[in-house]
């Protein structure tokens, strides 16, 4: 607090305890950042009596560029480490490679052996990821989900990000309503172990349960083709492939943020009559999504969920706080008419994309 306030430590005291001078201007400030942060300062002021250090660990994935998805909730993450920090905190953070679970296994066993206080986990692989809170239960180590939620883990803390079965239903709404009753949909993971990508799957799911829970069930033909390996450059091949064998296809919905490749392919054909949604606001979706090739992005504000997973932890292991088990971030539909909002929201809440 008294680094977001720019003032020190003992000054941000003296407010706490209405005792000593302080300008009638810092104080309104320090008070206002107290507010903002929901302040404790009973248990605050005994945390930095003690000068108990608390140690975080984060797994979450690698981003695979500078400007991939994964590099924007470290962006949040590091945002509230900065508001937290002088109340003894340290955040450790471990990536992962999305393209192999053994890599996620490495890591978790890594962190495992720092003994950290708490844990903000991303659950990126469904069965390392189970084993792995198993570890944290038997230690006794509080643990939030990030980006992707495990349902029926219990144990959790709270989980922080986009209901994934909802975002998966809203993006067969939006087709529902464009693309004509007796076209073809595809549905393409760009997923190696599909079944073990928690988020995906829960995504995929909401997609059909919108066409079976409509007063007239769609029978409209919908086909799902998986892209096992995300990083080979040759992605052409299979997304023709599935086009073609479904037939007469007017809509894709990509579920997680390489929609781009989808729209290279439909840009390199000059195929302009299929309606394109996928997710995230990442550089190379919103290049797309400004030539029209891509139609919708499904967006869930990333460096918000970082920034709240590390608060939500803090307020649980610091203030002893009870915090919701459920801490949905929005589902927002991002269209080449609102993208310079959304551009201008990230920019001003949590840096440039």
């Amino acid at each position: 607090m008294a680094e977001k306030a720019n003032v020190s430590i003992g000054t941000v005291d003296r407010v706490i305890h209405k005792r000593g001078e302080v300008s009638p201007a810092t104080r309104d400030k320090i008070m206002q950042i107290i507010e903002e942060l929901d302040y404790q300062p009973n248990i605050l002021a005994s945390t930095l009596a003690s000068k108990k250090v608390y140690s975080l660990g984060v797994l979450i994935p690698e981003p695979q560029s500078e400007e991939a998805y994964w590099s924007k909730p470290l962006i949040g993450i590091r945002q509230a480490f900065d508001e937290i920090q002088q109340y003894g905190v340290e955040i450790t953070i471990y990536q992962f490679k999305q393209t192999d679970a053994s890599f996620f296994k490495d890591k978790a066993t890594e962190l495992l052996d720092q003994q950290h206080d708490g844990v903000v986990l991303a659950p990126f692989f469904s069965r390392e990821s189970k084993a792995f809170i198993k570890k944290l239960e038997e230690r006794e180590i509080p643990f939030v989900f990030i980006d992707s939620n495990i349902n029926d883990c219990s144990s959790k803390i709270s989980y922080i990000g986009q209901n994934s079965f909802q975002s998966g239903r809203l993006a067969a709404k939006l087709l529902d309503f464009s693309v004509p009753a007796d076209a073809s949909v595809l549905v393409i993971h760009f997923a190696k172990e599909m079944d073990n990508q928690n988020h995906l799957v829960q995504r995929e799911m909401g997609f059909y349960d919108y066409f079976k829970q409509k007063a007239n069930p769609s029978k409209r033909n919908i086909t799902t083709i998986e892209i096992n390996d995300p990083t080979s450059d040759d992605y052409f091949a299979p997304i023709e492939a599935g086009i073609k064998k479904a037939g007469n296809v007017k809509g894709i919905f990509v579920t997680n943020s390489q929609v781009y490749k989808v729209a290279e392919y439909l840009e390199k054909h000059n195929i302009q009559n299929i309606r394109l949604i996928g997710h995230d606001l990442i550089p190379t979706n919103r290049n797309y999504l400004r030539k029209d090739i891509v139609d919708f992005l499904i967006c869930q504000r990333p460096e918000e969920q970082g920034h709240q997973s590390i608060i939500t932890l803090f307020q649980h292991l610091i203030l002893k706080k009870t915090v919701a088990l459920e801490n949905y971030t929005s589902i927002d539909i991002v269209t080449k008419e609102n993208l310079d909002f959304y551009q201008e929201f990230n920019t001003n809440n949590y840096g440039t994309n």
